[in-house]
């Protein structure tokens, strides 16, 4: 069945998505993180989109960018090329990262526009990865109360005020305001805490401690690795748990 097209902006401007196939972890860490902001960063330059917001979660991300000379599609081939030729590098890994290409809604007014902005840098909350949005390194809510890097921020505060420190104080409120905001997303489980990791972990080998699963051997330990990673575990937090070597994880 051929794709269906992608909805079309008159502003030019679009939420969009994207995600590790499989649910895939696709920042394992602080590099992981970086790397890509550079590589949007690298490309902006080259294909001319403009970005509004952006937050980098474990296995997903969001952008609220704006088309400008090239088409979105092109541009996030060339971006996902970027990152995984170098992620498969770093981890030895080979294939597909992202799933499918990038999910995306149409931004047509202003009120929706700020919706949107605020719902990117809320997911780390509503996930339940932080209990403050200031607390989330990665996501262009500093940016917004700091320095400019890969966002246009003018653009959304002079929606608040053209006195830039009224802005500033008027996009924070909005920002952290409690809402019931939906806007497009996958459905996300909420990312997996220790302890819970630890009892499912427990529950599916039948150990008292998910330490003995590197007791186990090679077939029945790679079983479990599987199936903590389907349920949303990262390499890192089965590492820590399980005693397991990150390079006998990211290989299963």
């Amino acid at each position: 069945m051929p794709r269906a097209a992608r909805e079309k902006s008159s502003t030019g401007i679009y939420h969009v998505m994207l995600r590790g196939i499989n649910h895939q972890i696709i920042f394992e860490d602080d590099e992981d993180y970086q790397k890509y902001l550079q590589t949007l960063k690298t490309y902006q330059e080259k294909s001319g989109y403009i970005i509004y917001a952006w937050c980098l979660m474990g296995n997903h991300l969001h952008l609220l960018v704006k088309e400008e000379t090239e088409d979105l599609g092109i541009a996030f081939r060339r971006i996902g090329a970027s990152y995984v030729y170098w992620y498969n590098w770093k981890y030895g890994r080979r294939g597909h990262l992202f799933q499918d290409r990038f999910k995306s809604e149409a931004v047509e007014d202003d009120s929706y526009f700020l919706t949107v902005i605020r719902y990117i840098h809320q997911n780390p909350l509503k996930a339940g990865i932080v209990k403050d949005i200031t607390d989330y390194r990665w996501s262009s809510y500093g940016e917004y109360i700091g320095k400019p890097w890969i966002c246009d921020t003018d653009f959304a505060l002079n929606m608040f005020s053209t006195d830039r420190t009224k802005a500033v104080k008027l996009f924070k409120e909005f920002n952290l305001a409690e809402n019931e905001d939906r806007c497009l997303d996958y459905d996300q489980a909420v990312r997996v805490n220790d302890t819970e990791a630890a009892d499912f972990i427990k529950s599916i080998s039948g150990v008292g401690s998910p330490t003995e699963v590197q007791g186990f051997d090679k077939g029945k330990r790679n079983e479990i690795i599987k199936a903590c990673k389907e349920k949303g575990l990262s390499f890192r937090q089965i590492e820590r748990l399980t005693g397991v070597s990150f390079g006998v994880i990211r290989s299963v």
